[in-house]
């Protein structure tokens, strides 16, 4: 090569620029590192999400013989804030009780309500939001076998929802009643295949007046019949243990009807009395109990189905300084499993007095309930299970009834799995928003970390030295 021609190469080679072999292999390095946070970040996400709206496809469905051990719990508490859903998985499988009330957790926006559910065999807490001023065992019902919640749909159009708690699956169930203000459940069949159902209709064009109607709706299906257009409310409905009867009361008047709603037999009531609840039919079918309120003291009597006739008191023993009890239904022994209603301490009403059922169980007079059983023969009531206050009403599941366990119970308390989700989920999405926002000052942080790691004794990395050779001129950028 002359001399003249290396020249003109040397010139030609000046104007050329330099390629930055440092400065562009840092910014790869920062740009994979961004992609490798980000992509990790939405994985963390999206698994995240997944877990919580997606079904676990190896989860194992909770049958009905999850309920082989279902015992009544001796106490209930307050659902911890975060608790999961009914619908969510895990699931929960068959219930032995659901409460509600006003105490802090059973009160969901202004004034909706937290139904909580119990399992049948452990501590293990679900919850349903339904309407303003749930009650359980009212207008909120536990199906027999604890699988199944009716209560008031939280939807603009009156109708009742059913929460399934082995599948998870919600339905919604109406009874067809026409300008109807107001639906809920009242009770079930003794099989479950059939919910009763009450509405409140306008009486006249101003509404001033309500008329109260009662079907019975079948869900394998909905076929409706209609088994009852009154002018008065109906409460605490009672089927016959075979399923073919059913008594209900509306004012002081008592009827018994079968599901076709033919009519079998009504008769009035004496003062101060009330059909006893969804345990009310003996378990030979053969009468019907009703409370009877002596003073602050209430006990239990039969009356003959057909004629209301007085069959006497039955054996078992009165319960004092209560606002009210219900009949849940008859253990295998014979004893009467009912809830007792306290009064609350600031209660205006004199419940030693007579006053209607309704504001008897109103919210605002109802301090605690409590599970008693009034075995035969005994002087007093046991306590099965107590209530913080502020728990207005419960409902228990006839298969726990019947077979008369109880355990002990340890309810949860501090925060639940879905508080810690979401916690866990903002703070990853407020983490990588975050690296986002500050991606050219972490991969500066990280670039001056790596930096005098590379100035200590030993620190420098081969890699490090081809990159600074290849900056000085020295060696290629390949290598």
């Amino acid at each position: 090569m002359t001399a003249r021609l290396r020249e003109v190469l040397h010139t030609a080679a000046a104007d050329v620029p330099a390629y930055p072999v440092y400065e562009q292999a840092l910014a790869t390095a920062r740009r994979h590192r961004r992609r490798t946070v980000l992509w990790a970040a939405a994985a963390l996400v999206l698994l995240a999400l997944a877990g919580a709206v997606l079904p676990l496809a190896r989860t194992p469905a909770v049958g009905p013989a999850a309920d082989a051990a279902a015992a009544l719990p001796d106490r209930v508490g307050a659902p911890p804030f975060g608790s999961l859903h009914a619908t969510d998985r895990p699931r929960l499988g068959p219930a032995s009780v659901i409460f509600t009330g006003q105490a802090p957790g059973l009160m969901h926006g202004d004034e909706g309500s937290i139904i909580a559910v119990v399992g049948a065999d452990a501590d293990r807490y679900r919850i349903i939001k339904g309407e303003r001023e749930a009650l359980a065992g009212g207008d909120t019902v536990l199906s027999p076998d604890g699988r199944r919640v009716a209560f008031r749909s939280l939807s603009l159009t009156p109708r009742v929802e059913i929460v399934d708690l082995v599948s998870g699956r919600s339905r919604t169930v109406s009874s067809g009643v026409s300008g109807t203000v107001l639906t809920g459940p009242l009770g079930w069949s003794p099989d479950g295949r059939a919910l009763l159902v009450g509405d409140a209709v306008p009486a006249n064009p101003e509404r001033s007046a309500y008329r109260g109607v009662v079907s019975i709706v079948w869900l394998d299906g909905e076929r409706r019949t209609r088994l009852a257009d009154g002018s008065e409310g109906f409460a605490w409905p009672a089927f016959a243990p075979d399923g073919a009867r059913l008594a209900f009361q509306a004012a002081r008047t008592v009827t018994v009807t079968d599901l076709d709603g033919r009519r079998l037999s009504s008769f009035t009531l004496a003062p101060e009395t009330e059909l006893a609840g969804k345990g009310a039919w003996s378990t030979d079918g053969q009468a019907l109990t009703v409370t009877r309120r002596d003073g602050d003291s209430w006990s239990l009597r039969r009356v003959d189905p057909s004629t209301g006739r007085d069959l006497g008191a039955t054996d078992n023993p009165a319960v004092s300084g209560v606002t009210a009890i219900r009949l849940l239904g008859w253990a295998a022994d014979g004893s009467a499993w009912v809830v007792a209603y306290y009064p609350a301490p600031d209660a205006p009403a004199a419940f030693d007095a007579p006053l209607e059922l309704d504001q008897r169980l109103a919210y605002g007079n109802v301090g605690t309930v409590r599970v008693l059983t009034l075995g035969r023969g005994a002087d007093v009531p046991t306590t099965l299970l107590t209530a913080p206050q502020d728990v207005v009403s419960i409902d228990v599941s006839n298969d726990v009834i019947r077979s008369g366990r109880t355990r002990g119970a340890s309810p949860p308390h501090g925060v639940g799995p879905r508080f810690w989700f979401w916690a866990v989920l903002i703070t990853v999405l407020v983490a990588g928003f975050a690296a986002y926002r500050n991606r050219e000052g972490l991969a500066l942080w990280l670039d001056n970390r790596r930096a005098r790691q590379a100035r200590r004794p030993g620190g420098r990395s081969s890699r490090s030295q081809r990159l600074d050779n290849t900056r000085n001129g020295h060696g290629r950028p390949w290598d």
